[in-house]
């Protein structure tokens, strides 16, 4: 779901609502919880959705959010915010008219809260929106071992909309 936020000069509303979102708590490799938000284009619907224009698209986003990090490299913090509205989660991308609705639970949104981010994975590769939790585990691995994830860090800004 989109919500409207301020004049656009980032990602369309084409490629936002192309995106599938995932969020759960989950451990660092420092083995501290942390909020995790994956972040897939969602399987193509039309022959311009090849998988190489899938792709060009989540690196453009990539870009977008400031540069992200590949598995083995420091993770940067993105220029991607969250921010609660309500009892909801947005995901703001910078310069973009819309902010992206994120699922979330309890055990999340307080990560987030208490940690002021969230792991952001952006994936290369599309994801069927209705991929549960095992499907989802089964993509990161094949994903991770084959270099088609990106890393960041999704700050949560101090304020509320």
């Amino acid at each position: 779901m989109l919500t409207h936020t301020a004049t656009a000069t980032g990602p369309d509303t084409g490629l936002l609502t192309s995106l599938g979102a995932w969020t759960w708590p989950g451990t660092a490799p420092d083995g501290q919880q942390v909020a995790h938000l994956l972040l897939a284009h969602r399987l193509g619907r039309t022959s311009h959705d090849t998988t190489d224009a899938i792709e060009a698209r989540m690196r453009h986003l990539a870009e977008t959010l400031g540069g992200l990090a590949q598995a083995e490299d420091p993770v940067p913090d993105t220029l991607g915010t969250l921010v609660t509205v309500g009892s909801h989660t947005l995901l703001r991308f910078p310069g973009a008219r819309w902010g992206l609705k994120l699922p979330t639970h309890p055990q999340w949104t307080l990560l987030v809260h208490d940690h002021g981010r969230a792991a952001l994975i952006l994936a290369l590769d599309p994801l069927a929106q209705s991929a549960d939790a095992p499907r989802v585990d089964a993509y990161l691995d094949a994903a991770l071992a084959r270099g088609r994830l990106l890393f960041g860090f999704a700050c949560r800004t101090s304020r509320t909309a």
